[in-house]
């Protein structure tokens, strides 16, 4: 079975150290090679079969991969650089993780737990799966039956845009039951609640108690996976561990997930 094809500059750029960037300069410069025959041209896709050298040297494919837990803070952009000069989560981090991508993201104002990967493929699969994902907020409001109801039956909302980006282009959603939740109570004026979920829509909690006009006031995620935040203070990393990455093994072998 031939497997798929990816353009050049990115088979470069998942197996060695250069930036795709780099690697359409190196393409560019006849310094690489596919199946012993020098190319040139951008546009050109390999696959896991082909052998490609730079300089002469064959780029060997990455088996391995890295996953880092980081407490992203409030007031952070999940992005790579923002036109508007914030504060994003590279900022915090040391350099060498300024090439991994994030399992999902967390909006501006939420905190809490972010994966990070150097393997493109494993973030995908994460994000798209259906791990548990658990979130503490407090709501301004109270959470009356309407909400219980909705939250362990789930509903569909034609207009879903409170608790939205503002620029948002996705005005319906479908909500889907809870996995779990708890009520610690209210208290002047507002609720704090623990929720867990299995889909991560584009700000969904938000979206959805801003549905019933609940402002979220506080979101921290605190689990994805067997993946628990702990004693992690916000700002700070770690690398995962070994149990961790044994889990996500056999997530990526069940899925029968390449990268």
């Amino acid at each position: 079975m031939e497997s798929s094809k990816t353009r050049l500059n990115k088979f470069i750029s998942h197996n060695t150290s250069y930036s795709r960037r780099e690697a359409d300069e190196l393409i560019k410069n006849g310094k690489v090679s596919v199946n012993n025959r020098v190319v040139s041209e951008l546009a050109t896709s390999v696959s896991d079969e082909d052998k490609v050298k730079i300089n002469g040297r064959l780029v060997k494919l990455k088996k391995d991969f890295t996953v880092i837990v980081y407490h992203k803070q409030k007031g952070e952009l999940v992005s790579k650089k923002d036109d508007r000069g914030r504060k994003t989560i590279y900022d915090s981090l040391p350099r060498n993780f300024a090439k991994f991508v994030s399992v999902g993201r967390l909006d501006y104002a939420s905190e809490g737990l972010l994966l990070l990967t150097d393997a493109p493929a494993i973030a995908t699969a994460l994000m798209d799966s259906d791990l548990e994902r658990m979130y503490y907020l407090k709501v301004k409001g109270e959470v009356g039956q309407e909400v219980i109801t909705a939250m362990q039956e789930g509903f569909f909302a034609e207009d879903a845009t409170k608790g939205a980006h503002a620029k948002t282009e996705i005005k319906s959603m479908e909500f889907k039951p809870f996995l779990a939740y708890k009520i610690f109570g209210s208290s002047g004026g507002y609720t704090k609640l623990k929720v867990i979920i299995n889909e991560g829509k584009n700000r969904e909690l938000r979206r959805f108690f801003g549905y019933f006009d609940l402002e979220v006031m506080d979101l921290k995620r605190v689990s994805y996976g067997r993946v628990d935040l702990g004693m992690l203070k916000p700002g700070k990393w770690r690398y995962f561990e070994n149990s961790e990455y044994e889990d996500l093994r056999n997530f990526l072998k069940t899925n029968k997930i390449r990268y």
